[in-house]
């Protein structure tokens, strides 16, 4: 797997280009992205770093503009985090996934590590990050499998705490081709194998 994918939201200026790929028994999800969040201008890199089984390893961001905030953590793939030092951060004991707020990637680490099937739903504790705050929280969300083919599936998302739910539509790799009203894929074009 090697896959370069760009989004852009839907109502204001931003973009983000991801490298996705697969470097040994890994995945790896490399990611600029810039926008807008909370009317401030924001540049931001991350790197997710999964298990073959899309369980999230390790986890960097740095905000790039204002004050340079980075996190880097890693994981025990069980809901255990730790920063780089070892220390435990047991808020977020029971997270297997991660959520940042300006990016639909990581809406793919769920859907492609539960492979849920048409009808199915699962409530999950994650990893959440707002985006530009670095604040760093468990929340409940939901997911729900609505369809699922070949070509790829569409997926109800809810965020428990908030009330927040969208639809999601994704490709056969479980990447976001449109997240309603908020993302939009924009390369390559829905539809496409293109890298």
């Amino acid at each position: 797997m090697e896959r370069n994918i760009m989004w852009a939201p839907w109502n204001e200026p931003g973009l983000e280009h991801l490298h996705l790929f697969r470097k040994e028994e890994e995945i790896v999800a490399d990611s600029v992205i810039i926008g807008i969040a909370d009317h401030t201008l924001f540049r931001l890199w991350y790197e997710i770093v999964c298990a073959a089984d899309w369980r999230v390893k390790e986890l960097s961001l740095i905000l790039l503009s204002g004050d340079g905030k980075s996190i880097k953590l890693r994981t025990d793939r069980h809901g255990h985090w730790f920063r780089v030092a070892g220390d435990p951060i047991s808020s977020l004991d029971g997270c297997i996934d991660v959520d940042i707020s300006t990016t639909p990637f990581t809406n793919t680490l769920p859907i492609r590590r539960l492979a849920l099937s048409p009808g199915q739903s699962v409530e999950l504790l994650v990893a959440y990050f707002m985006i530009p705050d670095m604040e760093l929280k468990p929340v409940r969300q939901r997911y729900t499998c609505l369809e699922s083919n070949a070509h790829g599936g569409l997926y109800k998302y809810e965020s428990l705490e908030s009330g927040f739910s969208a639809e999601l539509q994704v490709d056969s790799d479980g990447l976001v081709t449109d997240y309603s009203g908020l993302f939009k894929r924009v390369w390559p074009p829905p539809g496409t194998e293109m890298s």
